[in-house]
């Protein structure tokens, strides 16, 4: 008989300060590396592709929404494999963390199977119906078909790392990340360059830098002493398992993609405003990205932690999860937006030198910085309520709050006074009706407060019932 090594895990004893810490710091520079390979795709086209430089980076470009409202909807659903993995762990269910497993790696090759077939089937009206240029068409759709391909590689190692991060590791992911963005980087230059490539070159790369990252995860799950192992023996679907995980990561996932639909109909409206706005605001927002992850990582820490921690029935110190998850947030993002409003325009300058897109795309980075205090309130209280299974309440408040109040106010404030000031004033007004829809969720739920009063008047049950017991005895 195989042993079985227990997981070590600070999650649930001890001060939280420094775990919190050690496990946000690599999640959010997986997002930031990401961040940083996929830019390397649009450069290497738009440099070594001689006179198809521009097409190729327009075709990749057009992919970049599609891609993340797919994408986005299966990695709000791995949160359902984190939240139920860190649940079981703390409670000390093994048998449900296998089943979690297995469940979560057929889950990921059966949509990454289904998403490639759709692709395939829906890539030239896809891109038609997005009114992408003639000349661009055939690239962008050649760069799709793909990408798609490869979706079940793709989504693998994404469940595979919310396996790892919900057992409280996440520099596994992150150094396995490194690994295949340096492999990526290598092979868009080799089949750019060296092979006379375009968007095939960099889709094949992408394609082949998740798979030795999905393999290399794999083999890790599958070496592993520790409760996560991968069992090939247990191999199967769980129905209880697989309903779990969908009831909690279905509305994130959803909610992940309505916020890309939104995003679009945002950028279609800041379209409308010319070249100059276009560049500032594509400029600003992949600068902007980079903070966006500090507190986005804390969120799901305070998911993993909260899941582990209302598993192991410590529910008071979920409470202390949320402050801790808040606070470290708070202190970093605003650490991170400092150093970046300093450097800004210096930043702003390597995307454009035209004065006029750094001055637009620096306004934007200082209307939408602040409003940063927002998000990362209702980002810590969303993952909060995740760990204790409350998924669809924040989804439905997000999307109310940030997707309705942007749509309604492209299509009825921004025409009134069609500025790219107009625009941007829905980010600090959407984020904070959402953080403002979340704090009052959370007076009203209070699951911590609910699960332990649940737990005194229950105590307080059975101290009723020996009284009575030991009364008629004597």
């Amino acid at each position: 008989m195989e042993k079985t090594v227990k997981l070590e895990s600070n999650m649930l004893q001890g001060s939280l300060w420094k775990p919190v810490l050690l496990f946000a710091l690599p999640l959010a520079a997986t997002g930031i590396l990401q961040q940083l390979f996929n830019a390397a795709d649009i450069a290497v086209v738009g440099q070594f592709t001689l006179e198809r430089g521009a097409i190729a980076m327009a075709a990749v470009g057009a992919n970049s929404p599609v891609v993340a409202l797919l994408l986005n909807f299966f990695v709000g659903i791995s949160l359902g494999s984190n939240v139920v993995i860190a649940n079981a762990l703390g409670s000390g269910h093994h048998k449900v963390v296998h089943s979690a497993i297995g469940t979560s790696i057929l889950l990921a090759l059966a949509g990454g199977v289904i998403m490639g077939v759709l692709g395939e089937l829906i890539a030239g009206p896809l891109f038609a119906s997005l009114n992408v240029p003639e000349e661009v068409m055939e690239m962008a759709v050649l760069y799709f078909r793909i990408y798609m391909l490869g979706m079940p590689v793709i989504l693998l190692y994404n469940f595979e790392a919310a396996i790892l991060r919900g057992a409280g590791d996440t520099r596994t992911p992150l150094m396995v990340l490194t690994l295949s963005g340096i492999i990526n980087v290598i092979l868009n230059l080799v089949f750019v360059i060296g092979m006379g490539m375009a968007v095939e070159g960099v889709a094949i790369a992408t394609v082949v830098s998740n798979l030795v990252s999905s393999v290399v995860l794999l083999f890790k799950l599958l070496g592993s002493e520790t409760e996560i192992r991968l069992d090939i023996r247990n191999f199967s679907f769980d129905k209880g398992v697989l309903i779990r995980i969908l009831r909690i990561g279905v509305p994130a996932g959803i909610q992940s993609s309505v916020f890309s639909i939104a995003n679009v109909i945002v950028q279609g409206a800041t379209n409308s405003l010319g070249t100059i706005v276009m560049a500032a605001s594509s400029a600003a927002m992949n600068i902007e990205i980079f903070a966006f992850n500090v507190f986005q990582s804390f969120g799901q820490a305070c998911t993993t932690f909260v899941g582990q921690n209302y598993g192991a029935n410590q529910v008071a110190r979920c409470k202390q999860v949320l402050k801790v998850c808040w606070i470290e947030s708070a202190v970093l993002t605003i650490l991170s937006i400092v150093l970046i409003i300093s450097v800004g325009k210096n930043l702003l300058a390597i995307f454009n030198g035209d004065p006029e897109v750094i001055e637009t795309g620096y306004m934007r980075m200082c209307i939408i910085f602040p409003a940063y205090i927002f998000s990362l309130t209702y980002d810590s209280i969303s993952g909060y309520l995740r760990g204790f299974g409350i998924s669809l309440l924040p989804a439905v408040l997000t999307t109310i709050a940030i997707c309705g109040s942007r749509i309604t106010w492209v299509y009825f404030v921004f025409p009134l006074a069609p500025t790219f000031f107009t625009i941007m004033a829905i980010f600090p007004i959407s984020l904070g009706l959402a953080a403002l829809f979340l704090v009052i969720a959370l007076f009203i739920k209070k699951p911590a407060g609910t699960i332990l009063k649940r737990q005194q008047v229950q105590a307080g049950s059975v101290e009723e019932e020996k009284e009575q017991k030991m009364a008629v005895q004597m």
